[in-house]
């Protein structure tokens, strides 16, 4: 294997966007980067794999990505969690908070089993909004949430430390400052 890389330099960064004082964290040039995107793979998956995880459930869209990539390593199914209204078949339902307002996800009904061992993932953690959501969707469904991770950490937003609130333990890779 080959020396590992900063990951944060894979990361680009974009200012004002998606409005002013932001700094959007952009992970697309990390997945271009074959030598990045799996050394983050397989940091995000080594404490796992000895667990038995049943499966990975990936937060759209990014996570779908991640999620993809850390179920295979695993040996695990995948499971998407959506935006309202784009799984074909029946669902459950959990809405969620974001900076300005609310929306709601999904999960099909039948993707997870009383007991069955999850990871949920996405790329980046930030208010923590969207991620609690899906913990609640996937508790809903009786499955054990074993950890969530994500590439990046905005530590001060406080997305975190929600999650830890609910019981869950969070992996991250690096860490931003700010927004």
């Amino acid at each position: 294997m080959s020396a590992s890389i900063d990951l944060t330099t894979a990361i680009r960064s974009i200012p004002d966007y998606p409005k002013p004082g932001i700094i959007f964290r952009d992970i697309t040039t990390l997945l271009g980067n074959a030598v990045a995107f799996r050394q983050a793979v397989d940091e995000l998956v080594a404490p796992y794999k000895a667990l038995g995880i049943d499966k990975v459930a990936g937060i759209e869209a990014r996570g779908f990505i991640l999620g993809g990539a850390l179920a295979h390593q695993l040996g695990a199914g995948f499971v998407p969690i959506r935006k309202k209204g784009k799984l074909p078949h029946q669902t459950v339902r959990m809405a969620y908070s974001l900076e300005y307002g609310t929306d709601e996800m999904e999960i099909h009904v039948d993707a997870l089993k009383p007991g069955e061992k999850v990871i949920l993932t996405d790329d980046l953690i930030a208010t923590g909004g969207t991620a609690e959501g899906a913990v609640k969707l996937i508790r809903q469904l009786g499955a054990e949430i074993v950890s969530a991770c994500f590439v990046i950490d905005l530590p001060e937003i406080g997305g975190r430390k929600k999650l830890e609130a609910l019981g869950v333990e969070v992996r991250t890779l690096v860490e931003f400052a700010g927004h």
